[in-house]
């Protein structure tokens, strides 16, 4: 009741009437806009016909609404009567930003990011107008009661600590209470406890680069934020512009560390993220540097061939690995940290893990050159605040410096006052929860680490029905099952992504390490199941109309050798020892990635004379190879060159020719071959082969070793029918 009466109360003295957006893209995105001010987003007063409860100052004045008074409620006849719940003038007004998402506050769009409503009680509880705060009630009198009939010596006396006790006899106004926490903007609410929400308009790379230079720092160091689970598919694709700004340091001795541009010295690093994916233990994940530097260094092409990327790390901010050091490596930098990275990569959650907390009091050696990190800050938020004893009362003051600095031709926003333990950004699974950069300062003005909004993705969540749009986050490591895809077969994952092998195709084993359930069935309906035109019972969680997109994302070829990881004792140093020369056979391998999802290992084993065999020219193949026509013989001249053929089939064979080893300039081997289909054609890509299943197998228990393997019930059932033959035909030969 009291609630609903607020909310009202509330809109009529601020004249706020929910009516339509006019703009489709959020006012947050677009600061050149004429859009209202930030300032305006605060409580006002412009009414009309109705006199204003409270003015801008901080007054406080009683205000009852006399066209619905309040009736007053009903009291439990053991409390005694009180005075019915006033609204109080508001002591604050909202935060610039929601510490949340960073999104600028606005009470206009109910739809957008940064919208609080002013009916929620933890936003009248901020601003000093919830009245339910301050009634008393039934449970509170009880205890009150319960006390003042107890003897304070004899509690004393048995060790009880009566002052503690007795602060529940002081009057509301006497009590030490904390100051307010700041309140999320509904778009985050309904995402911590709900899971429900928007995504973004994704910011471009442009705007990310505007942003960076608008940087009041001299020093700045990018984090370049990777999913481990699609590496290298969330790299930017527009790296090399930022590169002009953030060199990567080459191989060459004399190549210089960094330089300034436009006064500011701006590096980079690239972290791996979700480490926790590729392996079960932190020593197995160290082995795989080597291959992630070489696999990195791939997809920068021509820009990262010759760079030295000693500045890549792979951290897992779940089970805490390699975030202290990286925690570390924030703090001795100082500056400007930028999180960059696409969406629903892990920004916010290691933005968590590595902030350096309570370090506000720290001790700079006396020796230790500083320097002036925010030459270009306006003073206001250079100079470090006064800190006292009443911190309520700083944190007022200065949250409304921060709004009267709040300019929204800025990319951008005013840094937040720092403290020893801030709040941290909303981790979520949503793609593009981060809405606006968020700013949080750290060291006593050392430095801020800064979180910026992801950019967009290729949008294969579109395609995907909503319901089982949170299957496609990948949160916990995979340990997958192998399957076989035999000549004519075909693997379906979730039914939208057809993976089929190019005739003539070896047996080839696939392993899944994505969310999404794997299927394997004949290749013509794995296409009529991918068209969505099949009435077999399979998952698919596509959207309708998806199969009628469906196109070729590429045919990828297993052209990595992977043969001496794979063949075991055979080319092991301390078993038999063989090279990978001398074996008869080879393993190819290949990952097949997919975007924001996983990847699936590919793996074939072919014949080397079969690989390095020479293929045949079109000329060949068309008109065939140049023999005489062969005589006509006749029917028993043929039959004894049959037996003649077969009598001597012992001593003339034919010699093969020699297996080449090594593959010849310019010549293509025959590679086996994969085909795959996906949505528009879209979200694939293939990399270099990580052996994951070699990481990941199932976990082999003495228990499962000493078991009994399955008796086959081949040889049971066929005893079964000729047990029932021989009786049907014995009863058939009764009289």
């Amino acid at each position: 009741m009291h609630r609903a009466l607020s909310s009202k109360w509330l809109n009529n003295a601020l004249n706020i009437a929910e009516r339509p957006a006019r703009l489709e893209l959020p006012v947050f995105l677009c600061p050149s806009l004429p859009t209202p001010s930030p300032a305006s987003a605060r409580l006002r007063v412009s009414s009309r016909h109705q006199r204003a409860p409270w003015r801008t100052t901080q007054t406080r004045c009683v205000h009852t609404p006399a066209d619905s008074p309040a009736p007053a409620p009903t009291l439990p006849p053991t409390l005694p009567p009180t005075r019915p719940a006033v609204l109080a003038a508001p002591t604050k007004s909202l935060p610039a930003q929601c510490r949340g998402c960073g999104a600028l506050s606005q009470t206009y769009h109910p739809q957008q990011p940064g919208y609080f409503d002013l009916g929620r009680k933890a936003v009248q509880k901020y601003l000093g107008i919830d009245a339910s705060s301050h009634r008393p009630r039934l449970e509170d009198q009880v205890y009150e009661n319960a006390l003042r009939q107890l003897d304070p010596g004899a509690l004393a006396a048995q060790g009880v600590d009566v002052q503690a006790l007795t602060m529940g006899l002081l009057p509301a106004e006497g009590r030490p209470s904390s100051a307010p926490k700041k309140p999320l903007c509904d778009r985050c609410h309904y995402l911590i406890h709900n899971h429900t929400g928007e995504s973004i308009y994704h910011p471009t790379l442009d705007s990310i680069h505007d942003t960076l230079l608008e940087s009041p720092y001299k020093y700045n160091h990018v984090y370049h934020v990777l999913d481990a689970a699609d590496f290298p598919m969330s790299l930017l694709p527009k790296i090399s512009t930022l590169l002009d700004t953030m060199p990567l340091r080459s191989r060459n001795r004399r190549s210089r560390a960094g330089r300034f541009y436009r006064g500011q010295k701006t590096e980079i690093s690239f972290v791996v993220t979700r480490a926790d994916l590729l392996a079960p233990t932190k020593p197995q994940v160290d082995t795989l540097f080597p291959y992630l530097r070489e696999v990195l260094r791939d997809a920068l092409g021509r820009t990262g061939r010759d760079m030295r990327l000693g500045n890549l790390r792979a951290v897992s901010a779940k089970r805490s690995w390699w975030t202290k050091e990286l925690k570390e490596d924030v703090w001795k930098r100082g500056g400007g940290g930028w999180m960059l990275g696409k969406a629903n990569v892990g920004k916010s959650q290691l933005f968590e893990a590595v902030f350096p907390k309570g370090r506000m009091d720290w001790d700079p050696s006396k020796h230790q050159i500083t320097v002036d990190m925010e030459a270009k800050a306006k003073d206001a938020l250079t100079a470090p605040a006064e800190r006292d004893n009443t911190r309520h009362d700083a944190d007022t003051d200065a949250d409304a410096a921060q709004d009267d600095l709040l300019d929204e031709y800025l990319l951008l926003p005013p840094a937040p006052t720092e403290t020893q333990f801030p709040e941290m950004p909303v981790v979520s699974d949503l793609p593009g929860t981060t809405a606006s950069p968020i700013r949080i300062p750290f060291g006593n003005g050392r430095g801020e680490l800064i979180d910026l909004p992801g950019l967009a993705r290729t949008g294969m969540e579109n395609h995907v029905r909503k319901e089982h749009r949170q299957s496609l986050l990948m949160q916990d490591r995979i340990v997958p099952e192998q399957m076989t895809l035999k000549p004519g077969q075909s693997l379906l994952l979730g039914g939208m992504i057809r993976i089929t092998p190019r005739v003539p195709a070896p047996v080839m084993l696939t392993y899944s390490f994505t969310p999404i359930k794997p299927h394997v069935t004949r290749t013509d309906k794995a296409i009529d199941i991918q068209g969505q035109t099949s009435e077999v019972r399979v998952d698919n969680i596509a959207v309708l109309g998806t199969g009628e997109k469906t196109r070729l994302a590429g045919s990828f070829e297993l052209k990595w050798d992977v043969t001496k990881q794979r063949t075991g004792p055979l080319t092991r140093k301390d078993a038999v020892g063989l090279d990978v020369e001398r074996l008869p056979y080879r393993v190819l391998s290949a990952d097949i990635l997919i975007e924001g999802v996983g990847w699936v290992e590919v793996v074939a084993q072919v014949r080397t004379y079969d690989l390095y065999r020479p293929r045949p020219s079109a000329q060949e193949t068309e008109t065939g190879p140049d023999t005489e026509p062969e005589a006509e013989l006749s029917s028993m001249e043929r039959l004894e060159a049959v037996a003649e053929d077969v009598s001597d089939k012992g001593r003339r064979r034919q010699p093969l020719p020699p297996v080449p080893t090594e593959q010849k300039a310019g010549e293509e081997l025959n590679w086996p071959m994969v085909d795959v289909y996906s949505p528009e054609g879209k979200f694939v890509a293939c990399r270099k082969p990580m052996n994951g299943w070699m990481l990941n197998k199932p976990l082999r228990t003495a228990a499962s070793r000493r078991a009994r393997p399955k008796k086959s019930m081949k040889g049971a059932k066929k005893a079964e029918k000729a047990e029932k033959r021989a009786a049907n035909k014995a009863r058939a030969d009764e009289p």
